[in-house]
């Protein structure tokens, strides 16, 4: 293999290849990989006998050992009047080519046309039709998405503040029956929302999505090898549907959607354009109002509409849809740390202490983190916002730590005593002060190693400081320390009331640490 691609995609070209039965090419185009990587892994796959789907339990280090262990023996790569417009319905069904039809046409005019006068004759037709219906492409097979050019304002009621809505348009490649909605903005999730109400409205799966170069589906948008954006391939996976972007600078790849956005905008958004809209609600509803006489209306040039040809060649051979619509998910990927968690917006995961400094992927809904090592997952948690926190699951501990998650509070603050009462009372102070006292434990044996940097003494001046200014923290103490505070002397009043505290009995009673 020329370039060895990750497991992850390795995985997809499987997919794409025995699954959705796509060409190399199509492929190479779908997935940041060269169409020589797409034929030597399936070369490598097949020289391995794997079959699709791959075997339960056969994560991303087993696939590789045997995609790229020694192979001995490899096998070597082998071997006068016609209907023109019934012709071009039938070129749009799966599999039909121009030769079949031309040798059907022979087979009751065998004095007929040649093949070459065949497709030299269909040409001259398709000039004489709209350019929009002019491409030949399958009944199922592609989606085209793009976003208008054109915004609708928002207006909110209350403080009259404007905001532009953006119009979302898919439209299949065949019939062209178009799909159209408002959104706030083209964020991810914005934009996998709407692929999915679009699945919806047509109700089953083109076998191909070709979206524009968007930031929101494309993460690196390039002229042959598009990197395609994590949470739209994990959409494009549920939904077993391949992604094929438009090239860049290339229109012809988008001319579908480019002609679909033009007819949004002239026959919908223009009609829309002296109305004042308060939610987006409403802009939707006006949409689809519109929509449905814009997917009614008759063909200038062609028989039938949107919505006829829609359902005569497409309605039928879509993909049905699965059973659960796919949940929006966001991917990111980072080093597992020293202390085995893994940070998500200021929370802390865990994951098994034997992949720490290896780099992981997290998956992360709005309820739950998933985080994945070479395609096998290897930890799942209930979603934090809390920042600075931890989500700990004791299995993903070495030994001696999982002991130390038996500790408890009266063990700590007994700990901490032993260098002095002030140090002690801080500890206390520092566990009360949290919602669970595990929460404080690291503060806690933080303050206490501080005592072989700066001396018992030193800690207990500090400890003492801390608590009269109720200062429960670690940073707190070491701030003091390092400012050489912990030598100034409390004034008397600052002395009395911190006797004073010392004496307060416990907040929460003595027993809350026996």
């Amino acid at each position: 293999m020329s370039e060895k691609a990750s497991m992850r995609k390795i995985k997809e070209v499987l997919r794409l290849h025995w699954d959705l039965r796509l060409s190399n090419r199509d492929i190479a185009n779908s997935i940041k990989v060269s169409s020589s990587t797409v034929g030597t892994c399936l070369r490598r796959a097949k020289e391995a006998g794997l079959t699709w789907p791959l075997p339960l339990g056969l994560d991303g280090a087993e696939l590789e050992q045997k995609l790229y262990r020694p192979v001995r023996n490899r096998i070597p790569h082998g071997s006068r009047d016609i209907d023109w417009l019934a012709q071009h319905k039938e070129l749009k069904r799966k599999g039909m080519t121009r030769y079949l039809l031309w040798d059907e046409y022979k087979q009751s005019h065998p004095d007929g046309l040649s093949y070459s006068q065949f497709c030299r004759d269909y040409n001259k037709w398709l000039t004489k039709v709209d350019f929009c219906m002019r491409q030949s492409h399958k009944a199922g097979e592609k989606m085209f998405i793009d976003y208008a050019g054109m915004t609708v304002p928002i207006t909110d009621r209350t403080s009259g503040e404007i905001k532009e809505a953006q119009i979302f348009v898919a439209c299949l490649g065949a019939s062209n029956y178009t799909f159209v909605e408002a959104t706030l903005s083209q964020s991810l999730p914005d934009w996998i929302g709407s692929h999915t109400r679009a699945f919806k409205f047509f109700g089953g799966l083109t076998e191909i999505l070709i979206p524009d170069n968007l930031l929101s589906g494309v993460k690196n948008p390039h002229l042959y090898e598009p990197d395609i954006n994590p949470s739209y391939q994990d959409m494009a996976e549920h939904y077993s549907v391949a992604v094929i972007p438009a090239r860049v600078r290339k229109p012809q790849d988008k001319s579908k959607a480019e002609e679909a956005v033009q007819h949004v905008e002239r026959q919908i958004l223009a009609r829309l354009r002296n109305r004042t809209f308060f939610s987006l609600y409403e802009l939707n509803q006006a949409i689809k109002e519109l929509l449905d006489i814009v997917n009614a209306k008759p063909f200038q040039k062609l028989p039938g509409s949107r919505k006829s040809q829609f359902e005569e060649l497409e309605k039928a051979i879509l993909k049905p849809l699965p059973q659960m619509p796919y949940i929006f998910a966001e991917w990111k990927y980072g080093k597992l740390g020293a202390d085995y968690h893994i940070s998500l917006d200021g929370h802390y995961y865990s994951a098994p202490y034997k992949l720490i400094r290896n780099t992981l992927d997290i998956r992360y809904t709005q309820t739950t983190v998933e985080i994945f090592y070479k395609g096998k997952r290897v930890a799942s948690h209930r979603r934090s916002y809390k920042k600075g926190a931890f989500t700990t699951d004791s299995k993903h501990m070495p030994e001696p730590h999982q002991q130390y998650a038996k500790w408890t509070p009266q063990r700590i603050i007994s700990w901490a005593r032993k260098n002095g009462e002030f140090t002690g009372k801080l500890a206390e102070q520092i566990i009360l002060s949290r919602r669970c006292p595990q929460q404080g434990y690291r503060s806690c044996l933080g303050i206490i190693r501080l005592e072989k940097s700066y001396g018992s003494n030193r800690l207990e001046n500090a400890c003492k400081r801390a608590l009269y200014f109720q200062a429960y923290s670690y940073k707190s103490v070491v701030s003091i320390l390092k400012n050489n505070l912990d030598g100034l002397p409390l004034t008397a009043k600052e002395q009395q009331d911190s006797v004073m505290d010392q004496q307060h009995e416990h907040v929460r009673g003595k027993d809350y640490f026996y």
